[in-house]
């Protein structure tokens, strides 16, 4: 049995509001509820705020190089299976100078909780815009306002076909701590989207999800197996139309419950959960995608044993003994 404290380590060094700190307290409530000794655990990332992370962290851990946390934690995963690996990055490490490390993770499907802390800025190098910021967001980058249109991690991660996508708000606790319990249970690599602002570069960017109010009018938590229903009294559903979604209100036009989308998180066909992680309003929280598939760590480790079966050697001394042996007296 393990508490939050087993998982806690410093004194955290982030401005005073910012998500970083509600994410955190999240991940190790929910590390002492996955119940993974800290020796068993690593906790790996790259540059950024965010990427701080692991120095307050009573794991294993690793700060690495700019965009390249996927690629070591990718390591770690295949050299120790035994270990369970988070990466934690932000929108800027993760999806620019990491973002092909991001997507080969996702086509690999290695088995990595990889974590998105997506505040759509640059915070550690002062606010400059990122690969998720809107187009025509104004920041010291982009003065006149961006010309470019930002990447939608879901659209990213299920592009290369990934398996599993979640989201979450940094200040929701409970919410943050479901997704990243149903992240570590998911054999293969799971994305969490973490939305999150930044105080003082991007303060609230999120602001429509930010708060407990907020999410009870514009979010959506989704649930396998329960149908998609939300709003403030639960009066608003998603029904499919056609190849899309559309918002409905119950009660009005002949709509009941049973006409509501049951959420199924588990097809493997992903137009709908893409669909429905797209969705601007209401914003969907929760486990949008979770589909079992092979991962990489388990299949490097299966062709190995297949070659070894196959050898006359299975270790560098027998391989020695393989050619011709003398003495020297």
């Amino acid at each position: 049995m393990f508490t939050s404290s087993d998982y806690k380590k410093g004194q955290p060094r982030w401005c005073p509001g910012c998500g970083d700190h509600f994410f955190l307290a999240s991940l190790h409530k929910a590390m002492a509820e996955i119940g993974v000794a800290p020796s068993q655990t690593a906790v790996i990332s790259g540059i950024g705020c965010s990427s701080r992370l692991p120095h307050y962290m009573a794991t294993y851990g690793m700060n690495t190089i700019h965009g390249r946390a996927a690629a070591i934690a990718t390591g770690c995963k295949v050299a120790n299976p035994n270990l369970a690996v988070w990466q934690v990055s932000g929108d800027g490490d993760g999806l620019a100078i990491g973002g092909n490390h991001f997507i080969h993770a996702n086509r690999r499907n290695i088995n990595l909780n990889m974590i998105l802390l997506n505040n759509r800025i640059y915070g550690l190098t002062k606010g400059q815009y990122s690969p998720t910021s809107p187009r025509g967001f104004v920041s010291k980058s982009s003065p006149y306002g961006t010309v470019e249109d930002p990447f939608r991690p879901a659209e990213l991660c299920f592009g290369a076909r990934g398996h599993f996508f979640a989201r979450a708000v940094a200040t929701d606790a409970p919410g943050t701590i479901e997704v990243l319990k149903a992240a570590y249970n998911h054999k293969g690599a799971s994305v969490c989207e973490i939305l999150q602002n930044c105080v003082i570069f991007n303060n609230g960017t999120h602001d429509a999800v930010y708060s407990k109010e907020g999410r009870a009018k514009n979010a959506i938590y989704v649930e396998h197996g329960k149908p998609l229903i939300f709003g403030e009294n639960r009066e608003y559903g998603i029904v499919q139309k056609g190849f899309g979604l559309e918002i409905v209100k119950i009660g009005e036009n002949g709509i009941t419950e049973k006409d509501i989308l049951v959420h199924d998180a588990h097809q493997e066909d992903n137009t709908l959960q893409l669909k429905l992680a797209e969705m601007e309003w209401p914003v969907a929280l929760g486990v949008i995608r979770d589909v079992e598939a092979p991962t990489y760590d388990d299949c490097v480790w299966s062709q190995i044993e297949e070659v070894k079966a196959k050898k006359k050697y299975h270790n560098f001394a027998e391989l020695l003994e393989t050619n011709d042996i003398w003495e020297v007296k």
